[in-house]
């Protein structure tokens, strides 16, 4: 199995929004792929709820099968429009992929 672990750092306004907003809109719009996305095994989506200078404020990990599924659910149509909306609005993504 893979876990895919991914951390956002928001700007604090964008897309006319508060950074408060965006992250409601990102954990709603990716939460909603777990029924359109047949490969997403397992998605949580967080938002950080201490802050800090060194928190992110969005947190996902999500499961898949391998390689191969994590970048058809990369490549959706879905997943890619909610991909675009974050580039608008983050500061900075962290990612870590691992088989366990």
């Amino acid at each position: 199995m893979l876990k895919h672990i991914v951390l956002f750092k928001l700007r604090e306004n964008a897309e006319s929004a508060s950074k408060e907003a965006n992250a409601k809109k990102i954990k709603r719009d990716l939460e909603s792929l777990k029924g359109v996305i047949p490969q997403i095994r397992h998605m949580e989506v967080g938002i950080n709820c201490i802050p800090g200078d060194a928190a992110y404020d969005v947190a996902i990990y999500s499961e898949f099968a391998n390689e191969a599924d994590l970048s058809i659910y990369a490549k959706h149509p879905e997943h890619v429009k909610v991909a675009e909306f974050v580039g608008k609005v983050r500061e900075s993504r962290v990612v870590v992929d691992y088989i366990l």
